[in-house]
């Protein structure tokens, strides 16, 4: 699943080498923190999934995602840690993760906790897409950023293609680089894909899609 890219705003870019380097020496010491109770895991779990059938499937948004939703092959990830360093290092750990299990297709790594600024996430995304490369993933994973206040470059903070991006929690998507090419290469007019996407939300309207979105916040049997 794998919208177009977000604002493409490089101002920390020249931070990214002390970045990793500090990544690099403190990764003993950078243990993954679930400090959520496995309820509240699940919860943030639930709304994830209801966001992406509502908008990513329902909307199709991707066409590619269906297939993977019904197949069960969705990894979910809660990481509640704000700090860079270890966020950094969760992702690395689920890249490898993900790169020993056949059976997982693409994995969310969710961040309830990190960066609720998007142009701090924006910067951070940077960030992790230098360290993909560093490891030696680049051309083998692709990582999409998602973000409760998502705003395309050209946009403004109300238009409504935001929502192609918009999701309940920050959050990297993991993808195959492989699998996104073979979608790509099988699926009709896949270049017009966020053309479409655009439409469809503009369609839609803001007002529709900020309900819409908020409606994943709910659980449906507890109504």
């Amino acid at each position: 699943m794998s919208p177009p890219s977000g604002q493409q705003t490089r101002s920390s870019c020249s931070k990214i080498p002390h970045a990793i380097r500090r990544w690099t020496i403190s990764v003993e010491r950078s243990r993954r923190r679930y400090h959520q109770e496995p309820s509240s895991i699940d919860t943030t779990v639930n709304i994830t999934r209801r966001w992406i059938n509502s908008f990513v499937v329902d909307l199709n948004l991707c066409p590619f995602a269906r297939r993977e939703v019904m197949r069960n092959s969705l990894r979910f990830t809660v990481f509640e840690d704000s700090e860079p360093e270890n966020i950094l290092h969760a992702l690395s750990e689920e890249i490898t993760l993900l790169h020993n299990s056949q059976d997982i297709e693409t994995s969310f790594l969710i961040l309830p906790a990190g960066m609720p600024d998007f142009r701090d996430f924006n910067d951070f995304l940077y960030t992790a897409q230098s360290l993909t490369e560093a490891l030696g993933w680049e051309g083998i994973y692709q990582l999409v950023g998602f973000h409760p206040q998502y705003q395309f470059s050209d946009t403004a903070p109300d238009d409504a293609e935001n929502y192609t991006n918009r999701s309940p929690f920050p959050m990297l998507h993991i993808l195959r680089e492989s699998s996104v090419s073979d979608a790509v290469a099988t699926t009709q007019d896949a270049a017009l894909i966020p053309e479409r996407n655009v439409t469809t939300l503009g369609a839609l309207g803001t007002t529709a899609l900020k309900a819409r979105w908020r409606s994943c916040f709910t659980d449906p049997a507890a109504t």
